[in-house]
């Protein structure tokens, strides 16, 4: 019988948060300020606070809400929430406090990634130390194209990380402008690691993956929807 250690635990919990609810959703936020991961998902199972929680920032009444919501999505977790199959198709799963967690993403407070999921070589903290994001119009001009692809290039060439959307457009271009140049990249995506968004980009996530990381605050499998574009903001 395997033992899964307090650290796996935290992970697992963390894996399980990204399939039951949305990045940075308010509330979750708050009964994380309170509860370990761990503690709650097993909230969220059990559909009850801990009577040892006296409050929660916004009040028991909305936390006990949103149990109940993401009670409602735990049919979306998979066996280990999905760790081991994601590390079969190339990809892996970032949480704070690892070695390779971007320490800037402490400045969001509460508000931080529950966890990230990741496909690609990259050391992330390594390639966040010094990034830039680079994005824009999908429907862009020739001239657009170039001046973003010439700019990512240059900074590239002066080791910066180049972060971008992998969209059609100045997106692409920023991309496609320190993979020239032989730089890092990092796309920040609205759906799954696992999924190509825009399918036509493909290939340019593949690239990106080889030479950078692709990563997602959505877990594996995940499709992307419209609203989910303004949380990489």
């Amino acid at each position: 019988m395997t033992t899964i250690t307090p650290a796996e635990q935290q992970r697992i919990a963390r894996a399980t948060l990204t399939y039951l609810a949305e990045p940075a959703d308010p509330a979750v936020c708050g009964l994380l300020q309170v509860l370990s991961p761990a503690e709650l998902v097993a909230s969220i199972r059990s559909g009850s606070i801990p009577a040892t929680v006296n409050d929660v920032p916004g009040g028991l009444r909305a936390a006990s809400a949103t149990l109940r919501h993401c009670r409602s999505h735990l049919h979306r977790v998979p066996a280990d929430a999905g760790l081991a199959s994601s590390q079969q198709q190339g990809a892996r799963l970032i949480c704070p406090g690892d070695p390779d967690w971007p320490i800037q993403l402490e400045d969001l407070g509460t508000g931080r990634p529950y966890a990230l999921w990741v496909r690609g070589t990259a050391a992330l903290r390594s390639c966040c130390q010094r990034a830039v994001a680079i994005v824009g119009s999908r429907a862009v001009t020739a001239y657009g194209a170039h001046v973003a692809t010439e700019i990512a290039a240059g900074l590239s060439g002066q080791g910066w990380t180049i972060v971008s959307g992998a969209a059609y457009g100045i997106d692409a271009a920023a991309h496609q402008g320190a993979l020239v140049a032989g730089g890092a990249t990092v796309a920040v995506l609205a759906c799954g690691v696992d999924h190509a968004y825009p399918r036509a980009h493909a290939d340019l996530l593949a690239s990106i993956a080889a030479h950078g990381a692709v990563i997602s605050e959505y877990p594996p499998g995940q499709l992307p929807q419209r609203r989910r574009f303004l949380f990489r903001t």
